[in-house]
């Protein structure tokens, strides 16, 4: 049949849906509750959302509204979360910058989102500033001193003189939120469209199908919140229900340790280098915090770390799983129902998850094998819009209305499964060896309290397996004896040939093993 066109049914209605409205509801429900922690200071709802209000009055008399793209580069600390939602209150699209980018890297992500402003904290300046310049994008600081003689805008002066705005402006459900750069493995970094409807019914299906959070939870807060994870599984699930955050700008596990014990946190949400690191910590320090429960995502928790953790804290960790461009979370361990180690749960309700042949480039084909090996694909509410700019990528990600997530795994009895990244798998005399299963051994092995297992190229094999492992606090690691445990425990194509003994593993700000800067480290130089 056809049928004329008709607003009421082709156009995109009246609807609104902002995600800035998660502060200022809770604002209105737990004004005078702890909304975050920092540096010994307690900021409340009310005083968060004033302070909010007034940031973005201060942006608005800029010129920021509907649309503009208001870059930042903020650690965690209390002004990202008066940023991120000041910004987002006018209409206006938030790109958090990855803290650890230099000058050209934060030049080129200003360029790349079209950055109408960059808001960048005092200790970044050294990069941000030159950045900015560069990119001739306008500069306002935040955490700069008054008496600071660098001449710099700040916007602390100008919320002061500013009339903050009444209520956040509303924006259709579709509207880009946020963009989110991907880290660049595969060549240069995209800026993923988040909209408001994903980020907001990412925190929504994960409050009511995953996890308990309530009002009078602390969450942990060192997850850096300009990376997906911790700004929707911390910042904005914690500030959605009225719980409080514990604000830490750079991990250290004994700072971590001391904090959440004497503020009494209840949730910890970290990736599996942080629970490696509260292990060593809990090793020097009998301080506990009162946990219910903890979340691990970003990498595969190798079950021994879950174990120890579980028996030093007291609290079972509930693995899940994610991507930037899924709002971050696809599955999870869901609390109330049996953990499943080794696992990353079941899918979260509304998020379609199935396995596909990784071969077929042009198009998902999905395998009927219930218990098929393959690469993990996605659709639902938590989508992004696509990558900024990037159609063609766009393309490539998306086929057949399935995001292709690159992550081999299996989903058995809609229990989901990560082998490994597809990039990552190592391939040795025609052998598939995923190192993630490899890492799980050597886990479990007494004296080694972090590995990463990755291949190197080799004129016989195609790749050798090397493996880099940190030794436990005060132990003498031999290689050839983590050699001889792996040998004994999984075949003989997967085990190591060669173990690096290092003092640590390089890490992203995410928190995650920047496995390509191992691979260039131990390529022997022809």
């Amino acid at each position: 049949m056809n049928h004329p066109t008709d607003p009421a049914i082709d156009g995109p209605g009246f609807t609104t849906l902002s995600v800035a409205s998660i502060l200022a509801e809770s604002a209105v429900r737990h004004a005078d509750r702890p909304a975050l922690h920092f540096a010994g200071t307690t900021t409340t709802y009310r005083e968060l959302w004033d302070q909010t209000r007034a940031y973005a009055g201060a942006l608005r008399a800029r010129g920021i509204g509907r649309g503009d793209r208001v870059a930042m580069i903020v650690p965690n600390v209390p002004d990202f979360a008066r940023v991120y939602y000041a910004v987002l209150s006018l209409g206006a699209i938030v790109v958090p910058v990855h803290l650890l980018l230099k000058a050209d890297e934060i030049a080129y992500v200003l360029r790349d989102a079209g950055a109408d402003l960059l808001v960048a904290a005092a200790p970044l300046l050294g990069e941000a500033a030159p950045a900015a310049a560069t990119a001739r994008v306008p500069l306002v600081t935040v955490l700069l001193p008054a008496s600071s003689e660098a001449g710099l805008p700040r916007l602390e002066a100008e919320a002061a003189a500013a009339t903050p705005i009444v209520r956040h402006e509303p924006v259709s459900p579709l509207d880009a939120a946020t963009i989110l750069y991907t880290s660049g493995t595969t060549g240069t970094p995209k800026g993923a469209v988040g909209s408001h409807l994903s980020i907001v019914e990412q925190v929504h299906t994960t409050l009511i199908d995953a996890f308990d959070l309530r009002a009078d939870d602390i969450v942990f807060g060192g997850l850096p919140l300009f990376h997906t994870f911790g700004q929707t599984a911390v910042m904005n699930i914690a500030l959605r229900v009225g719980a409080s955050v514990i604000l830490l700008p750079r991990f250290d596990p004994d700072e971590a340790l001391a904090l959440t014990a004497s503020l009494g946190a209840t949730v910890f949400t970290a990736v599996p280098t942080m629970y490696v690191g509260m292990l060593e910590a809990a090793r020097r320090s009998p301080e506990r915090p009162p946990l219910r429960y903890a979340v691990s995502g970003g990498a595969a928790l190798p079950v021994a770390v879950l174990e120890a953790f579980r028996d030093a804290f007291g609290a079972d960790v509930h693995e899940g799983y994610g991507l930037t461009e899924t709002a971050p979370t696809v599955s999870s361990n869901p609390l109330g129902q049996p953990i499943r180690p080794g696992t990353v749960g079941r899918p979260l309700w509304g998020v379609d998850v199935a396995i596909a042949d990784p071969e077929v480039e042009d198009a998902v084909a999905l395998l009927d094998d219930p218990d098929a090996l393959g690469e993990i694909v996605v659709r639902g509410h938590n989508l992004f819009k696509g990558y900024l700019g990037r159609p063609d990528a766009s393309a490539d990600a998306v086929v057949d209305g399935w995001f292709r997530t690159g992550d081999l795994g299996t989903c058995v009895d809609g229990v989901l499964t990560i082998v490994d990244r597809k990039k990552d798998m190592i391939v040795r005399s025609g052998y598939n060896v995923y190192p993630t299963e490899v890492e799980a051994v050597l886990a479990r092995h007494p004296g080694v309290a972090v590995a990463a297992v990755f291949g190197v190229a080799d004129d016989v094999r195609g790749q050798e397996v090397h493996a880099a492992v940190v030794a436990h606090e005060g132990v003498a690691l031999e290689p050839d004896d983590v050699v001889a445990f792996a040998r004994e425990r999984i075949a003989a194509y997967k085990y190591p040939r060669v173990v690096h003994v290092v003092p640590s593993l390089p890490l992203g700000a995410s928190g995650k093993v920047l496995k390509r800067e191992l691979v260039a480290q131990f390529t022997p130089v022809v």
